[in-house]
């Protein structure tokens, strides 16, 4: 018996991971192969991310933008939950994992 095809075990067995562990796992291949185009493109889809490019530069929002900042960061780094991104960036880990 040959079973399914190793690409479909890989791909059923991602799935079955947690979005934490595909994060830390898409990192670390990213980080592995030098990969700046899969963490900046991540980190255009962030919420956050897409905040700080819409502010106006004006004192105020520079605040804003600092925390909003420190936020992506923190959920690159999985140090905060993904919250309404988890979706998104869960695919994007699944379909970067498993190229």
């Amino acid at each position: 018996m040959s079973g399914p095809p190793r690409v479909e075990r890989v791909t059923e067995d991602l799935y079955a991971l947690s979005t934490e562990e595909l994060r830390a796992r898409a990192f670390e291949k990213a980080e592995r192969s030098r990969d700046v185009g899969f963490v900046w493109d991540v980190v255009r889809h962030m919420r956050g991310a897409r905040a700080i490019a819409g502010e106006d530069g004006s004192s105020g929002a520079i605040t804003g933008s600092v925390a909003e900042a420190v936020h992506v960061v923190r959920e690159l780094l999985g140090k905060e939950p993904l919250g309404e991104d988890e979706p998104l960036l869960r695919a994007r880990f699944l379909d970067y994992l498993s190229a």
